[in-house]
């Protein structure tokens, strides 16, 4: 007869693991499910049949959804693995003479998608049609580790070291106002009593935060906005001036740099993904094809 050891092991097979994965990634019974193509009361049997075949709770309920154990997010490892695994094999039994394709979830900011993601993407979709693309735009940091998204595109200064990825260049900002502002100021306009379009606490420790705040400690900014792209939009439309990153607005013609490219604004722009899927095809591809097309 077998032991309970020997019956749970049985019991403990890719979609179990699968299961756990897709509850640890979604966070909710519906995250899950959409996740799996379920519905969220097939996720909720299934996850309470495990959790009582191994005899230990892998999820605590609460307001914010499904916590993880650190059972749950074990298992939830050797699931990816399994995972990438699987896909790799999957590519290679098809490769010969097969287009690359697959679904490929990227994330990164608006600013970023909209500046310089977009105006290239077309070239790479063109070149590989049956690659499904999935544009993710948030201030917030996608957590790769849960698959929240397989790429990450993002400006900042230390990658995470536990992603792996590839320094895009480097990302310059300066001060910005459109012509029609100072064309409305009576004077020479100084910086210190101009109308300044900022950041809100959304984003508190963004670089032109700490810059404005220890070069202009006094100033406290007429508009605030959740994103650059937004205080990009409101410089040229002569609310005020902003501190921008050049990509945005270096070649718009009825906008000037006042004060820039700033030394203490530059930030590295970087491509990064999981080390379980680095090796993907089509995750290889995006990489190859962003640091060829991206220019700073």
């Amino acid at each position: 007869m077998k032991s309970s050891y020997a019956r749970m092991q049985s019991k403990l097979g890719f979609g179990e693991l699968e299961m756990v994965l897709a509850l640890v990634r979604g966070r909710t019974l519906g995250g899950a499910a959409e996740r799996l193509k379920l519905d969220a009361s097939t996720v909720f049997r299934t996850i309470g049949r495990i959790e009582k075949d191994l005899g230990e709770r892998l999820f605590e309920r609460s307001r914010q959804g499904y916590l993880p154990t650190e059972l749950a997010l074990e298992l939830a490892h050797h699931a990816e693995r399994m995972e990438a695994q699987l896909q790799e094999a999957r590519e290679a039994a098809f490769k010969n003479g097969n287009e690359p394709s697959g679904v490929l979830r990227i994330t990164t900011t608006d600013t970023i998608l909209h500046g310089l993601v977009l105006p290239v993407l077309h070239h790479f979709s063109a070149a590989y049609p049956r690659i499904e693309l999935e544009l993710v735009a948030t201030n917030a940091v996608a957590n790769l580790n849960r698959r929240d998204a397989d790429v990450a595109i993002r400006a900042t200064r230390k990658p995470p070291e536990h992603l792996v990825g590839t320094r895009l260049g480097t990302l310059s900002a300066g001060v910005f106002a459109s012509r029609a502002y100072l064309a409305r100021q009576p004077g020479q306009l100084r910086l210190a009593e101009a109308d300044w379009v900022a950041l809100d606490e959304s984003i508190p420790d963004h670089p032109s935060v700490k810059w404005r705040r220890q070069h202009y400690p006094k100033l406290v900014p007429r508009y605030r906005c959740n994103s650059v792209l937004s205080v990009a939009g409101s410089v040229v439309w002569g609310l005020g001036v902003g501190v921008v990153p050049l990509f945005l607005l270096r070649d718009h013609p009825d906008v000037d740099m006042l004060d820039g490219p700033v030394e203490e604004l530059e930030t590295g722009l970087w491509i990064l993904a999981h080390p379980d899927i680095r090796h993907l095809q089509r995750v290889r591809l995006l990489f190859d094809f962003l640091k060829d097309q991206i220019r700073l």
